[in-house]
């Protein structure tokens, strides 16, 4: 397919390679788990309630799945494949929980970029300070076309 009709090249940061990588790291925080019950409601006592957290198999507080997750959904939207990324399809397994407090590191990879459409597969990782898995999994994503094809004619004049 020719270069100046792949989708890809309206795209803002263009397509991606497969094996290419990117990933992000922050602390958790209970400002975070706050944040994330007002969106959506989860008031779950592992999330709340240290005396009971602290007895369950956790051993304290926690934060929700949709924090540790959320983190992928900067790299994609920001890092890679970029900026005007979604989702299309998410599959993740929970494999351990993250305290509040723990440093996470959330890291994609590239497995396969269609040239046909901005759409990627890609490998997502969730990992805590000690480099434990806590989120494994894969996902689809799509990449709108952000820039306007005037500017695509000119990217690709002599």
């Amino acid at each position: 397919m020719s270069t100046q009709k792949s989708p890809w090249t309206r795209t803002v940061a263009g397509q991606p390679r497969v094996g290419a990588t990117a990933q992000r790291t922050r602390r958790t925080s209970m400002r975070d788990v706050e944040m994330f019950t007002e969106i959506t409601g989860d008031r779950n006592p592992v999330h709340y309630d240290a005396e009971l957290a602290a007895k369950s198999p956790f051993g304290g507080l926690i934060v929700q799945g949709g924090v540790t997750t959320g983190l992928l959904n900067a790299v994609v939207a920001e890092d890679l494949p970029g900026p005007g990324t979604v989702f299309l399809e998410t599959n993740w397994k929970f494999v351990k929980a993250v305290p509040v407090g723990e440093s996470i590191t959330a890291t994609v990879k590239v497995e396969h970029v269609r040239d046909d459409k901005p759409i990627c597969k890609i490998e997502t990782t969730v990992r805590n300070a000690k480099g434990e898995d806590c989120v494994v999994g894969t996902a689809t994503t799509y990449t709108m076309p952000l820039l306007p094809a005037a500017r695509e004619v000119m990217a690709h004049s002599p």
